[in-house]
């Protein structure tokens, strides 16, 4: 236990910790710090930061509403529909996926009650407030801590006797069945022991009067919203329910509660002490466009982002944002680019570090078809010639994915670039990028139009954030083909590759940095049946087929 200081630009009681299942995750992108000040709720930039979102952007919210009035308000799921304060300011497209996940949702667990019945199980019913298990502490702790709160995120259901309490945790799509043992402890423990309670923003929770009846038993279970399946993650009685928590939990929780050192990251976006934050690149104008006209809530972006942007605002704000995809939509070159990238994420980070043409090919790879193989291990082949490991020093440095953030003070947006690989040669630093495609091979001329990644990588390199030695650094494309491969050098501190890259990443970020609505508009050349969100969009669907061009978009998995 160590006590906590308050960061830079913070203010607030830091007396709270609040910490849920989500801090538990072991991301290896996470910042230990960032988790550690989440974990205190009430801790908040200072002066304060806007939270405005022209649209929402919590995928769950409108499923929530929906749920609420139907399972708390009695209304029907067409009533909850049609009632503009639970849609409002959300995106229609988003409130059609709201309501088919409604709809899926209420029969899985209707069909779930039908079979526990008939089981002899007793049925549950919805509960409104929500469980929390609160220890207030006399005095403040090491960590000057007086107060924990332990929370799940969830719907609620318990029996008429209280003895039995249910929490279901959704998933997009199907049951995650593979979802962290320590997440389910977390979230069983919160049934088991929490009491009924309120949670208003910025305050600590408001426990109710009267503390309900204690369970026996408690289950979690797990539902996907796009399929109704179902998984019991946990069934267990309260003893049980507080072993596993101290088994796969607690020390988890100790360790996210404690967290130091920063990396900057996904968490940057919504980290309370971004502004006074020494590890976070700042490079103002990175983007090349104005700042929003109205004060919004920080964001993150990356080059995949904008490139979705480019093809249809709304397309970017349900496949990007919201994480709402149709899993049928995906096609072959973007299932094929994304086994073979693995694969070689896989190789290059083993160890001993071995270059790839002394690895066996696979026998198979996830999600490809025993008819889509042939074609990624030739890709897998051809790279085996052109693997940076080959001839690398042994004292070198070689990171897969690593992930290079910049922080573009002037739109207030968190900027990432995933690089496929970055290691360091003779004192510089190399990023390579690797694209798998079909096509013919662009004009090298236009390498960082074609693939705008190499763009952002430009301006990131120029602008000092991987370090290195300038005259030795560089960017690197390989190019895979079923049919052969290219391996290009980019120079990120040539001034016409410089200049090119800002007018890049410009006309990519500007309408982005601008827009407040994200409505349908398909570019010119962006077959709307290339989009994973179409079953949701009106547009798509009135979309003329004969206007629409199947684009070839193997380069840009």
């Amino acid at each position: 236990m160590t006590a906590f200081h308050k960061p830079p630009q913070v203010d607030g009681d830091g007396q709270l910790i609040r910490i849920g299942p989500p801090l538990l995750r072991q991301e290896p992108d996470a910042c230990p710090a960032g988790r550690a000040l989440r974990a205190r709720p009430l801790l908040v930039q200072w002066p304060k930061r806007t939270r405005s979102e022209p649209v929402k952007t919590f995928s769950f919210a409108p499923w929530g509403n929906f749920l609420d009035a139907v399972e708390h308000d009695g209304a029907s799921l067409m009533e909850a529909v049609a009632d503009p304060e639970n849609t409002r300011r959300f995106a229609d497209a988003h409130v059609r996926w709201a309501e088919e996940a409604a709809s899926t949702y209420l029969a899985a667990r209707a069909r779930e009650q039908s079979v526990w019945s008939a089981a002899g199980y007793p049925a549950t019913r919805p509960v409104r407030k929500q469980w929390v298990g609160v220890d207030q502490l006399r005095a403040p702790d090491g960590r000057g801590a007086d107060r924990y709160e332990r929370t799940a995120w969830g719907r609620q259901y318990a029996s008429e006797d209280g003895s039995l309490r249910e929490i279901w945790i959704p998933s997009m799509a199907s049951v995650k069945r593979d979802r962290p043992m320590p997440e389910i402890a977390a979230a069983a423990h919160v049934v088991a022991t929490g009491a009924p309670a309120e949670l208003p923003y910025g305050e600590r929770a408001r426990l109710s009067e009267r503390p309900g009846i204690e369970p026996r038993r408690v289950r979690v279970i797990g539902v996907g919203l796009g399929d109704g399946s179902t998984q019991v993650l946990a069934d267990w009685d309260v003893a049980e329910a507080k072993r596993h928590f101290d088994e796969h939990a607690k020390t988890r929780m100790t360790r996210a509660v404690d967290g130091r050192g920063t990396r900057p990251g996904q968490d940057c976006a919504r980290c309370e002490a971004l502004s006074g934050c020494s590890d976070l690149p700042r490079v103002s104008g990175l983007l090349g466009a104005h700042a929003p006209r109205r004060p919004r809530k920080r964001r993150s972006v990356s080059v995949s982002d904008l490139r979705a942007y480019r093809d249809c605002p709304a397309r970017y704000h349900l496949t990007r944002v919201l994480k709402l995809r149709d899993a049928e939509a995906e096609n072959q070159a973007i299932r094929r680019g994304r086994a073979v990238d693995a694969w070689l994420n896989e190789r290059h980070a083993a160890s001993p570090r071995t270059p790839c043409r002394y690895a066996p090919l696979p026998d198979s790879l996830p999600g490809l078809s025993a008819a889509e193989l042939p074609a990624a291990l030739a890709m897998i082949r051809h790279h085996r010639g052109r693997c940076p490991l080959d001839g690398l020093a042994p004292d070198e440095t070689v990171e897969p994915q690593r992930r290079v953030v910049g922080y573009d003070t002037q739109t207030d947006v968190v900027v990432i670039a995933d690089c496929d690989l970055v290691y360091t040669d003779r004192g510089g630093v190399v990023i390579r990028e690797t694209k798998t495609a079909s096509h013919r091979f662009g004009e090298r001329r236009e390498l960082v139009r074609t693939y705008p990644q190499l763009a952002l990588a430009v301006l990131l390199m120029a602008c000092d954030t991987v370090g290195g030695d300038p005259r030795r650094s560089r960017i690197e494309l390989e190019v895979l083909r079923e049919d052969g491969a290219r391996l290009e050098e980019i120079d990120p501190f040539d001034a016409s590759t410089l200049d090119l890259s800002r007018r890049v990443i410009t006309e990519l970020a500007a309408r982005w940095v601008a827009d407040e609505t994200y409505n349908p508009a398909p570019a010119e050349g962006f077959d709307c049946a290339d989009c994973e969100a179409r079953r949701w969009c009106t547009a798509a669907r009135t979309l003329p087929r004969d206007r629409a061009i199947r684009s070839t978009r193997e380069a840009d998995r």
